[in-house]
């Protein structure tokens, strides 16, 4: 019996009857319980389908398959929402769901005091139902429609907090910056169908092994599909986006920084064989990972702010998978992600709770937590060493594959990167919970049960992943290990930890630190430079805002002067054809046989004027 492969489209049903019924706990309907119900239920919800996808993932390991439902059949269109399930699929189910449920937990104890909950419990139950949906889907259509989705969910959940000025305005610009990239992959999406016939993507694919494109037409295909993963990805020039959705609650930072900005980049593998058909957007692809992957992991380094450092080194990592699939490690890509999600929601867990009770994310003013919450700092060790390539935990294992495969140019981006984000996980280590206790950490216990269970729930996943990698046969072989990269991979991990630990360890350096380089053209010094994300809000500013505004100028002026100007003037001339004819109703006689005989000389010579045109003027 296959019962739970065969009901696998159930799974984000039971997210979506989740958020039916939590919406029922809004204080403006149920007011005596409370809204602590709706987060109850949302719970049982997402544990009815995590048991679900794991029961169903016993049952496919070794025997895949595909269902097929046809949605829309018009003319020559069709419409089908294709599914899949493998041990890829249902093993993508198992991370996002299980993650869900650990951060469900973490918000009964991050939003005690909060009367949000049911929306809050819903907009999580969006965010599960269009991840689960969009790892089964085998369709590029209806991929598009689970990012919009998921686009919506992060919108809303940025804005959670709406009665905060700052807030609204990073919902907004986290909102419109991810709508270029929808946008621009829309008219991807629309303009594969013609060339292909499908949107399926194993069909894609075959399609794409014997596609012959003109390269101009392959080119702009794929740049307008890559837009979407950029976006999506928070990656340049897109990067921004990720920084403003900082701004919403905690426990949606988990969520979004550990598994659905990795949505963009399972779309991307699937969507590989088409960007393959055109070496540029292959290039284009690298450039945009490898550029953004260095600049954000510097950039992670100038921030003073805990979420802005993560946000940031969520955007250098998904840069290293688009380098890793641009140059065909699709397979390591994936195992990235999967590790690379365990590690982020371990880090960010631990700091959630510290972020909660001393109700600030200024790094500076932190210190001696270590004495005070042991068990986050133990819990933030493993995520940063699981982050970074540091044998035998997590990612690792990616890391190392990829490195062994990459020329030496993007090896050498690679082992930045590395080093970087090494050290900027040392630089956050060293000021939390090294040094003496400050004002604002002297008071600073570990959190309420429902902080501390999912986050050690987590450690124990993360400690026991490399275990879990090789049951699911994604462990490489132990030989890699002492590859020249996969060395020179470990050696920037300790160089970049050593040199972080050694700035912000203990109170050996005078702090803040401040480098003494400077940049004389930008009048800043470096840091500076790094601190204001290149100074690329700016440059948006003097460039594509100044532009969209003095459009809207001119198009406001043609509106009030050239539009309402020529309806003014139709308007005046009415008005004043019917003032002066209304002379002409005066009762005399004479007045209308004077209108009729001006009337009827007008319109002969209208009727004469070919005939007169004709004659000679002498």
């Amino acid at each position: 019996m296959d019962t739970f492969s065969q009901t696998i489209w159930l799974i984000p049903l039971y997210a979506v009857l989740g958020a039916a019924l939590t919406s029922l706990w809004s204080p403006g309907l149920i007011r005596r319980t409370g809204p602590r119900p709706a987060g109850y239920l949302n719970l049982l919800t997402t544990a009815i389908a995590l048991l679900h996808s794991l029961l169903a993932l016993r049952e496919i390991w070794s025997a895949p398959r595909q269902f097929s439902v046809n949605w829309l059949h018009a003319a020559s269109l069709d419409i089908t929402f294709d599914i899949t399930v493998s041990a890829t699929t249902v093993g993508a189910l198992v991370v996002i769901l299980g993650l869900n449920l650990l951060t469900q937990i973490y918000a009964i104890a991050y939003l005690e005091m909060d009367w949000g909950w049911a929306r809050f419990y819903a907009l999580l139950a969006a965010f599960e139902a269009g991840m689960a949906a969009l790892m089964l889907t085998n369709s590029l259509f209806f991929s598009y429609v689970m990012l919009e989705i998921l686009t919506l969910g992060t919108y809303l959940l940025i804005g959670f907090w709406f009665n905060q000025s700052l807030v609204v305005t990073g919902a907004r610009d986290g909102f419109l910056t991810k709508r270029v990239g929808d946008l621009v992959l829309l008219m991807g999406v629309v303009a594969l169908y013609p060339l292909a016939g499908t949107w399926n993507y194993d069909q894609l694919s075959a399609w794409a092994s014997t596609a012959k494109l003109d390269p101009t037409v392959a080119t702009l295909l794929g740049l307008a599909l890559l837009a979407g993963p950029l976006g999506k990805c928070a990656q340049f020039p897109l990067q921004l986006w990720l920084d403003e959705a900082m701004e919403g609650p905690m426990p949606a930072t988990i969520l979004r920084n550990s598994v659905v900005v990795s949505t963009g980049a399972w779309v991307l593998i699937k969507m590989q064989p088409i960007l393959d058909l055109s070496p540029t957007v292959v290039q284009v692809e690298i450039f945009a990972g490898a550029f953004t992957a260095v600049a954000c992991a510097g950039i992670a380094l100038a921030q003073i702010d805990l979420k802005r450092i993560f946000s940031y080194a969520t955007s250098s990592y998904l840069g290293v998978v688009f380098m890793a699939v641009g140059t065909g490690e699709a397979e390591a890509a994936l195992v990235l992600l999967l590790t690379y999600a365990v590690a982020m929601a371990l880090m960010l867990m631990s700091i959630g709770g510290i972020i909660l009770n001393n109700i600030s994310q200024d790094i500076t003013q932190f210190g001696g937590l270590w004495s005070r919450r042991p068990i986050s700092a133990i819990c933030f060790v493993v995520g940063a060493l699981s982050l970074v390539a540091t044998p035998p935990l997590g990612c690792f294992w990616g890391l190392a594959t990829i490195a062994n495969s990459l020329p030496p140019v993007l090896l050498t981006v690679l082992l930045l990167v590395n080093g970087l984000t090494a050290c900027s996980l040392a630089r956050v280590f060293g000021q939390l919970f090294t040094g003496p206790a400050t004002d604002w950490t002297k008071r600073s216990p570990e959190g309420l049960w429902a902080l501390v269970l999912p986050m050690t729930f987590l450690l124990g996943i993360a400690l026991h992943l490399p275990q879990l990698l090789g049951v699911l046969g994604l462990l490489p072989d132990m030989a890699l290990i002492i590859q020249p990269a996969t060395l020179l991979l470990i050696g920037s991990t300790i160089t970049g930890a050593g040199v972080g630990l050694y700035l912000y360890g203990g109170e050996r350096i005078a702090k803040p630190i401040r480098l003494p380089v400077r940049l004389p053209y930008l009048g800043g010094a470096v840091q500076d430079f790094f601190a204001y994300d290149f100074y690329t809000a700016q440059l948006y500013k003097v460039t594509v805002i100044a532009v969209v505004g003095y459009v809207a100028k001119a198009i406001d002026w043609c509106d009030r002067v050239l539009v309402d100007g020529a309806v003014n003037f139709v308007g005046l001339f009415t008005i004043a054809s019917g003032e002066s004819l209304k002379y002409n109703t005066s009762g005399q006689v004479q007045f209308y046989a004077l209108s009729i005989l001006l009337g009827t000389i007008v319109f002969g010579l209208l009727l004469c004027y070919p005939l007169l045109s004709h004659l000679p003027l002498s």
